[in-house]
């Protein structure tokens, strides 16, 4: 799973508070973090490894490898910064991109699992990204949304990831049986060709 907002202080916050459930409201990290902690999920133990990826600037996004490599991502801006919702916008765009779901994508995969997250919800009267527009934004491209905030919202947080983790299960189900689907396809062509051949 991948974690990625237009701030560190976004991202960790709402992760250190997801793993730990303490809050801190200050980050000096220049770097990707990567957490790995057990959690239960409907009375099952998960495995939680989280990759925070720390942009340096607007125009800074995450290598390929970690598009590839996360099984689910968390897009965190915060409600009083409207560059966040930009970058998001932009992060989930290239999301899209690298791992296109179907129909219209050419691997044929259901939309990858992910949640936007906005951040910053005790602040409402500094608001500059309305709940309406990331609640369509995130509609819009098939993605869980919620407003939060790190300082105090404990367990909307762990709602949020929990909700992640069971459609990361759904979609790993959806998508082994598209593989069988095309597999089970693609021989049946296999054999047709073969037979036209003799």
């Amino acid at each position: 799973m991948a974690t990625r907002a237009a701030s560190m202080q976004q991202c960790s916050a709402l992760t250190v508070r997801f793993l730990t459930k303490r809050y801190i409201g200050e980050y000096d990290h220049q770097t990707d973090s990567r957490y790995k902690n057990e959690v239960m999920v409907d009375g099952e133990p998960v495995i939680f490894e989280i990759i925070d990826t720390c942009p340096k600037s607007d125009r800074d996004f995450p290598k390929e490898e970690i598009i590839q490599w996360a099984d689910a991502f968390v897009l965190a801006y915060s409600i009083i910064d409207k560059g966040s919702f930009a970058y998001v916008r932009e992060m989930r765009q290239m999301i899209e991109n690298s791992r296109p779901s179907s129909p219209g994508g050419n691997q044929g995969q259901p939309p990858i699992p992910m949640v936007i997250m906005a951040n910053k919800a005790d602040l409402i009267h500094l608001r500059q990204v309305t709940a309406e527009e990331g609640f369509r934004f995130a509609k819009d491209h098939e993605s869980s949304f919620v407003e939060v905030a790190a300082s105090e919202h404990v367990s909307q947080i762990a709602d949020a990831f929990y909700e992640l983790c069971r459609e990361v299960h759904a979609f790993r189900r959806r998508s082994k049986q598209s593989l069988l689907d095309r597999i089970k396809h693609g021989g049946k062509n296999c054999n047709k060709g073969e037979g036209s051949k003799k």
